[in-house]
């Protein structure tokens, strides 16, 4: 809950909470929020928001604390007031099931409204959430190219170059002070970027796991590290497997 925190509190443009990076050829900027922006389109981009979580698992009788949807959409109000973006793109995973878009309460349904006022709003469609949302504004669709990259919810093997995706929740793990410590990442090897999971009950998958294969050159492979108070940015050959 480190970046609930940070959304209240992080002053605006510290440069601590920020990672610079191309894909290619694009200029971007990693935020410790979880989102990344492109400031020559105004563009904000966030993923697997998992919106709802906590009623998806209580419908099937496992309960989870009943807050990841405030938190969430909290921490999102923050990063867009940081960048103030024309468009934004959410990379699919919107909600954690089918079900979640109708089920969201009222309340919840008015703060993405006020967010998405005066804005173009992109919602890719993921895997838990393949129908699109009900009743919010904005445009859904499984893929969109604009701004010379492509923006889709599963990283593809065939068309990476200049592909920002979502799904697989990057991580990855460095050692501090005598211990480990494993953070999300937002992953990129200069030709394509793995978003991290934006949702505040979401997991990490390891960069080094077989997923990943085959996603990346590992040489150029860079893992921008979402920490407690700063991004760090560390190279693929420096992180622990």
């Amino acid at each position: 809950m480190h970046r609930l925190v940070h959304a209240t509190s992080a002053p605006a443009g510290c440069a601590l909470f920020q990672a610079r990076t191309t894909i290619n050829g694009v200029a971007a900027i990693c935020d410790a929020l979880g989102g990344l922006y492109l400031p020559e389109s105004r563009t904000l981009v966030v993923s697997d928001l998992h919106l709802e979580k906590g009623s998806a698992f209580a419908r099937r009788g496992m309960m989870l604390p009943p807050y990841d949807t405030i938190a969430t959409l909290r921490i999102l109000e923050a990063v867009l007031a940081r960048h103030d973006p024309k468009t934004v793109i959410s990379l699919g995973d919107n909600f954690h099931d089918r079900r979640g878009s109708a089920a969201m309460p009222e309340n919840f349904r008015q703060m993405i409204c006020s967010m998405a006022h005066g804005r173009d709003w992109i919602w890719i469609n993921g895997n838990h959430d393949p129908d699109g949302a009900f009743g919010l504004p904005g445009a859904f669709m499984d893929e969109l190219r604009h701004a010379g990259l492509v923006f889709r919810h599963e990283p593809s093997l065939k068309d990476g170059l200049g592909e920002i995706a979502g799904h697989l929740h990057p991580s990855a793990t460095v050692r501090r002070r005598e211990r480990s410590v494993r953070r999300p990442c937002f992953a990129t090897d200069g030709k394509r970027l793995l978003m991290p999971a934006f949702g505040v009950t979401t997991g990490g998958l390891d960069l080094r796991h077989r997923a990943m294969n085959g996603l990346f050159d590992r040489q150029y492979l860079v893992a921008h590290m979402m920490g407690r108070d700063r991004i760090y940015s560390v190279r693929f050959a420096n992180l622990l497997g």
